[in-house]
C-alpha cells in the first residue's frame, strides 16, 4: 500500500491547536478479511484505489461497521456476515476460536484517540477485547474472562483513590459507546475518559454510506420524510423539501449540476408525477377530510387533509347551518389536493423540463453524489449525535465505486465539489475508485493505493 500525496498538515497543528470537529483520521485493519496490518490515512478527501480484489470495498465496509457500532448497533447488526470478515488464513486456536481485528483513530479537541477491537466469530460472535487509548494512556480495556457469560470484564481509567474502575459490559456492544452511562465523571481521570469516548463516538456516528442506483432514481416516489436514502432512490422527495429550505445551497447545487449534465440547466426541482395519486400542488394524499359532499366536520368533501373536500356533511358543523352535519369545515377523509407521487426534473428554461428518468446513469450518479456533498445530517438518512451541535460535527460520506459511470468532466467536477466542501470542515469524503490518476493535482486529496497482495 502506498499513499500519495502525504496527508496535508492541519493548520495550527504545530501550535497545538486541535480541530474542533472530531473525525476519523486513520482506519486500521489489523486482521480483517484480506487485509493484515493495514493502516489507511484519511484526510477530508480520500480516494482508495487499486485493482479489483485489492480490498477497497472491504475497507469501506469495515469503516461503516465501526460507525454502526459507535451508534449503538449490536455486533450482529454491524457485521451481518461476520464469517466474511475473518482472514482466510486465520487458524483456530486451542479453544477453536477464530475472528478478526480492526480499529481507527479519531482526532479532535482531545487529540488523537485510538480505538482497537477484537471480534470472535467462532464458535460464537462476540467482542472479546477492546482498547481505547490517548497519548499512550489506556482509558478503557476489556477482556473476555468467562466464556460462559455474555459479558466482558472492563477496566476504565479513574486516577482517583483507585487507578481504575472495573465492571462488566455486554459482549455484543461497543464498550466505548457505553462509557457515558457507566462513568461518573467525578475525577479528572474519569472526565478524560468521558471526553475521549465522546470524541470517538461523535466521529464514528457521523457517517453516510452512499451508492446511488440510477434505475431506482428514475421512478416517481411518494412524499415521505425528505431524508435521502443511501441508494438515493427518493431523490425527488428530498428535492421537494430542500429546494425552498436554503436558496443559497440550492443555487450552488444547480450550478454544479449545470457543470456535469448535458444541455442547459436553469433549475433542479420536483413536481407532481403525471398519473400520480394526487391532483394538486400541495404534498397531501387527499383533497379533504370527510366522506360527504360538503365542507363540514365529519364526512365532508372539504379542502382539508382527508378524502373529501371538507370534514362535514353540510354547510356547517351540524345538520344545518349550525354545528351539525352542514357545510362546515372539518377534518375527514378527502381525496387530497397534493401529489401522491413526485418526480425530479431538470428545468431547461423556456418552459422545457426534462424528467430525470431520461438522463443517463452517469448524470444521475453525478447529480445524486453532488446533492449528498451539498447537504448534511438533517437531510441524509443518518443518526447524528443529538447532544452535540451540528456545527461541531463532521459528516463523512463513504462512496464505493465513486467514479462508476462518470465521464472525465463529471469526475473532475465532483472531486472539485468534494475538495471545496472538505475545506469548510463539515463534509469529508472517502471514495473507492478503480483508477485515481485523474485525481492527481487536486489540492487536499489523499490517494491510497492498494494492491492485490494485502498483508
Amino acid at each position: 500500500m502506498t499513499v500519495s500525496p502525504s496527508p496535508p498538515v492541519r493548520p495550527g497543528a504545530d501550535a497545538g491547536v486541535r480541530p474542533e470537529r472530531p473525525s476519523v483520521t486513520e482506519l486500521r485493519l489489523s486482521a480483517f478479511a484480506g487485509h493484515r496490518n493495514a493502516a489507511f490515512p484519511l484526510s477530508p478527501l480520500t480516494l482508495l484505489t487499486g485493482p479489483s480484489g485489492s480490498g477497497k470495498t472491504t475497507a469501506l465496509r469495515a469503516y461503516e461497521a465501526l460507525a454502526r457500532l459507535g451508534g449503538g448497533a449490536r455486533l450482529d447488526e454491524a457485521f451481518p456476515d461476520p464469517h466474511g470478515c475473518v482472514p482466510e488464513q486465520a487458524r483456530p486456536d486451542a479453544q477453536s476460536r477464530r475472528g478478526f481485528r480492526l480499529g481507527c483513530t479519531a482526532d479532535g479537541p482531545e487529540g488523537p484517540i485510538r480505538l482497537d477491537i477484537a471480534v470472535q466469530v467462532e464458535p460464537e460472535l462476540r467482542i472479546v477485547g477492546e482498547r481505547l487509548t490517548s497519548g499512550g494512556l489506556t482509558l478503557l480495556e476489556t477482556a473476555l474472562v468467562d466464556p460462559s457469560r455474555p459479558v466482558v470484564q472492563a477496566a476504565w481509567h479513574t486516577a482517583g483513590a483507585s487507578p481504575v474502575t472495573r465492571g462488566p459490559l455486554p459482549d455484543d456492544l461497543l464498550g466505548t459507546a457505553l462509557l457515558p452511562l457507566r462513568v461518573a465523571g467525578k475525577t479528572d481521570g474519569q472526565r478524560r475518559v468521558l471526553a475521549a469516548a465522546e470524541q470517538m463516538v461523535v466521529a464514528l456516528r457521523s457517517v453516510f454510506a452512499c451508492d446511488p442506483r440510477p434505475r431506482r432514481m428514475r421512478a416517481a416516489v411518494p412524499l415521505g420524510s425528505g431524508r435521502l436514502l443511501r441508494g438515493c432512490d427518493n431523490l425527488a422527495d428530498v428535492l421537494w423539501r430542500t429546494r425552498t429550505e436554503c436558496g443559497r445551497r440550492h443555487a450552488q447545487l444547480v450550478a454544479a449540476v449545470r457543470d456535469g449534465c448535458a444541455g442547459p440547466v436553469a433549475d433542479l426541482l420536483s413536481e407532481a408525477a403525471p398519473g400520480g395519486n394526487g391532483q394538486g400542488d400541495a404534498p397531501r394524499a387527499a383533497r379533504g377530510l370527510g366522506h360527504g359532499g360538503s365542507h363540514g366536520v365529519s364526512h365532508g368533501r372539504g379542502r382539508g387533509p382527508g378524502h373529501g373536500n371538507g370534514p362535514g356533511h353540510g354547510n356547517g358543523p351540524g345538520h344545518g347551518n349550525g354545528p351539525g352535519q352542514g357545510n362546515g369545515t372539518g377534518v375527514g377523509h378527502g381525496r387530497g389536493v397534493g401529489p401522491g407521487l413526485v418526480r425530479a426534473v431538470l428545468d431547461r428554461g423556456d418552459g422545457i423540463r426534462t424528467p430525470l428518468a431520461l438522463l443517463g446513469d452517469g448524470e444521475l450518479r453525478y447529480l445524486a453524489l453532488t446533492l449528498v456533498l451539498f447537504t448534511g445530517p438533517g437531510v441524509l438518512e443518518v443518526d447524528p449525535v443529538a447532544e452535540v451541535p451540528a456545527a461541531l460535527q463532521t459528516l463523512t460520506v463513504l462512496a464505493d465505486g465513486l467514479d462508476r459511470c462518470l465521464d472525465p468532466r463529471q469526475r473532475a467536477q465532483l472531486l472539485g465539489v468534494a475538495a471545496r466542501m472538505g475545506e469548510r470542515g463539515h463534509i469529508r469524503l472517502v471514495g473507492a475508485v478503480s483508477d485515481a490518476s485523474w485525481a492527481a493535482g487536486v489540492p487536499g486529496a489523499t490517494v491510497v493505493h492498494l494492491d492485490r497482495e494485502r498483508s
